[in-house]
């Protein structure tokens, strides 16, 4: 038989080979990316068959009017979250996705989209721009979709890790979650620019631990440390401050748990909620309820800085250990807390009352442990400082193995909670456990750290630090938007860089944390300015703030800075509850070699074959 006439040219049988070959890429090229359709008018949209109702323990609402919300649960087995958005007034669509600081650029999306004559539901992204663009490797994938009486619900789940470098990955820390509603249809998602539509962000931690909350004791009371009937302000950020005064004579309790009170209708208002213990040595505070930021309130209010609890918006109730309780009245407790509400009002909604807060669940029955909170990191000081017009810069506190042989019991402690704390510059914090001069664990790491949503978040698994171990508390700031050096200190526009670790059994350490030496430090502000051609010392007659400020900021000055607090010796804070060091020396101290470090365990898409784009067909 023959396969081709004799009079067909080899340029032919060339051209027709790569027009079939052309088309046939059109056609995967096609099926690749095709969106799934959806009926969002009929009760149920199952395009992966009959489910069993899924449980979804963790949810929060996104926007202020409380029109869109979102609840998860995590598979750590499958390392997948299954997501369930509700949208009580479905338009024309909705955005849904995640990015590195909330930014509507460079983000990861899921979308549900109206073009006029059906509905689509797919795998997205945004460019540099805010453009969005179908993503080739579909991602999210869609288990139901379902009409309800209040609402329009989907039902979705994606890997941790897609492979995908156009994907966000999920892992634990703060994630950013982005939100958008379509107004209007659009023919085709390349039309849809993001900062052309009613959008907003919310922050969640969505890998939570999977183990089972501990049941209460039969003896626990209540205490409501609540917000006395505030008018929330019409503005779009507001710290409340109210002191509360416990019994007198109150004996010791233990906390075992506390939980967010939030007044119904203000869910989407109170942002997070922090209770402050303050210092048993004043033997009266004042009463106050008004702004934190208040120039007028009372000074006093500045000395409750000790944490018994802190909640941010999706946050679950919180349980210690069944073992151990946090210390609340007895001896060497204050009678005072003060109460932190951080009010979002983004629609400025005026005459809004409140009466939120955190109830804590305490025990007369004392537990075998007293639990206690250390501080890690830097000291705040302004000897640590960030250069200013960073992408990234990294600054580091020491928990030396010198201080936990000196001040830790021969069993060591068991953290099993920590709240990471830094100020607006901050991006990331990660304390790892160090023994031997290996990485032995990652206490808590955030690499998508917001001052804006602080939380204190409970371990999947307990740390045990024993004597001899060291602490290292690395944290990561972004300064490009300022043209001064930032310091640390207390102020909002310093900085800080903490770990306040929740552990048993309490011992006198109270704060573990170090600051590079002044004098090293005092020789590389000579040595730069000497570089920039001022031989002017200025040692000891300004701040070394000022002397931060009169520098020449420059690439070298920055690398510089670096090095120094990479390689100079440091002075450590061991300090006691009574704010004491402990009995040693403590400047001058060399840094720990670290000689081996924790590597990542891989996604299954990194040791399986990649992923394959499924075949998306329209659902009836």
């Amino acid at each position: 038989m023959r396969i081709l006439n004799k009079n067909l040219r080899l340029q032919d049988v060339t051209i027709m080979y790569f027009t079939a070959l052309a088309a046939l890429m059109v056609i995967l090229v096609a099926s690749y990316q095709a969106p799934i359709t959806v009926d969002v008018s009929s009760p149920k949209s199952n395009p992966s068959g009959p489910i069993l109702p899924l449980p979804m323990p963790f949810h929060v609402p996104l926007d202020p009017r409380g029109e869109l919300h979102l609840a998860w649960n995590v598979s750590y087995t499958k390392k997948e979250v299954y997501m369930e958005l509700k949208v009580a007034k479905l338009r024309h669509g909705v955005v849904l996705g995640m990015s590195d600081q909330g930014e509507l650029t460079n983000a990861d999306l899921v979308v549900l989209w109206d073009s006029g004559n059906e509905n689509f539901f797919g795998d997205a992204w945004s460019d540099s721009e805010g453009k969005v663009s179908l993503d080739s490797q579909q991602d999210y994938e869609l288990i139901q979709a379902q009409k309800k009486s209040d609402g329009f619900y989907l039902l979705f789940k994606r890997p941790f890790s897609t492979c995908d470098p156009r994907d966000y990955l999920i892992e634990e820390g703060t994630v950013h979650i982005i939100y958008g509603f379509l107004d209007q249809p659009i023919a085709l998602l390349k039309q849809l620019n993001l900062s052309q539509i009613h959008t907003g962000v919310q922050r969640v931690l969505m890998l939570r631990p999977d183990t089972p909350s501990p049941t209460l004791p039969p003896d626990v009371q209540m205490l409501d440390v609540l917000a006395p009937s505030v008018i929330i302000p019409n503005q779009e950020t507001t710290y409340w401050c109210f002191i509360q005064t416990l019994p007198e004579n109150m004996p010791k309790n233990h906390i075992v748990m506390y939980e967010s009170v939030i007044t119904p209708g203000n869910e989407a208002i109170v942002h997070h909620i922090e209770v402050f213990e303050c210092s048993p040595e004043i033997r009266d505070v004042p009463e106050y309820s008004g702004s934190c930021d208040d120039k007028m309130k009372p000074g006093k209010l500045n000395l409750c800085r000790h944490v018994l609890a802190a909640w941010a918006m999706g946050a679950e109730a919180f349980y210690y250990p069944p073992h151990a309780g946090l210390p609340l009245g007895g001896p060497g407790s204050s009678r005072f807390l003060r109460l932190e509400v951080h009010y979002h009002n983004p629609l400025l909604l005026a005459g809004r009352r409140d009466s939120s807060g955190i109830r804590l669940h305490f025990t007369p029955s004392l537990r075998r442990y007293d639990a206690g909170i250390m501080e890690l990191g830097l000291v705040y000081t302004p000897i640590m400082a960030v250069p200013p017009k960073q992408h990234t810069f990294y600054l580091t506190g020491y928990c030396s193995s010198k201080c936990t042989q000196t001040a830790l019991p021969e069993g060591g402690i068991y953290i099993f909670a920590s709240q990471l704390h830094t100020h607006l510059a901050g991006r990331g914090v990660r304390t790892v456990l160090v023994r031997g001069g290996k990485e032995l664990e990652v206490v808590q790491e955030d690499q998508h750290f917001s001052t804006h949503y602080q939380t204190i978040r409970v371990l999947r698994k307990m740390v045990n630090v024993l004597p001899g171990d060291d602490l290292i508390t690395k944290c990561t700031y972004n300064t490009e938007d300022r043209t001064k050096p930032t310091v640390g200190g207390f102020g909002i526009m310093e900085e800080m860089c903490v770990n306040y670790i929740h552990y048993y059994p309490r011992t006198q350490l109270e704060l573990c944390k170090s600051h590079v030496d002044p004098e090293h430090l005092q020789k590389y502000l000579n040595f730069i300015n000497r570089f920039h051609g001022n031989d002017q010392c200025v040692c000891g007659e300004v701040s070394v703030t000022e002397q931060y400020s009169q520098l020449q900021w420059d690439s070298f000055a920055a690398k510089v800075l670096d090095t120094l607090y990479n390689t100079a010796p440091f002075s450590m804070h061991c300090n006691q509850s009574t704010a004491r060091l402990f009995p040693g020396e403590w400047d001058k101290q060399p840094l720990p070699v670290v000689t081996s470090t924790l590597k990542k365990p891989p996604y299954p898409c990194e040791v399986g074959p990649r992923p394959t784009s499924r075949p998306l067909t329209p659902t009836a």
